[in-house]
């Protein structure tokens, strides 16, 4: 992987850690870092998901591939907020 492709990993997983963190209702309480890793996360486990179903390569904006990562990265933001929130308290 070039240089290239390491900085658009962390643009789009920004972009979609943040998309999943609106899509959660209510306040998160986790860090800003912790949602950017989730969306890069999401990003690569969104894309095999799509692989695997056929729509990672459509003509135009893969807007299939793009709601896969996004439902993914708010069921990972979901998981880290009970996750962060529960270590907190002890």
């Amino acid at each position: 992987m070039a240089v290239t492709g390491i900085i658009s990993a962390l643009i789009v997983g920004i972009v979609i850690g943040a998309l999943g963190r609106l899509v959660v209702p209510g306040r998160q309480s986790i860090p800003i870092w912790l949602t950017i890793v989730i969306g890069i996360v999401a990003a690569f486990i969104g894309t095999a998901i799509a692989t695997v179903l056929g729509v990672a390569d459509t003509r135009g904006i893969d807007w299939i591939e793009l709601g896969l990562q996004v439902a993914v990265a708010a069921g990972g933001v979901v998981t880290a907020v009970k996750l962060y929130g529960r270590r907190q308290i002890r």
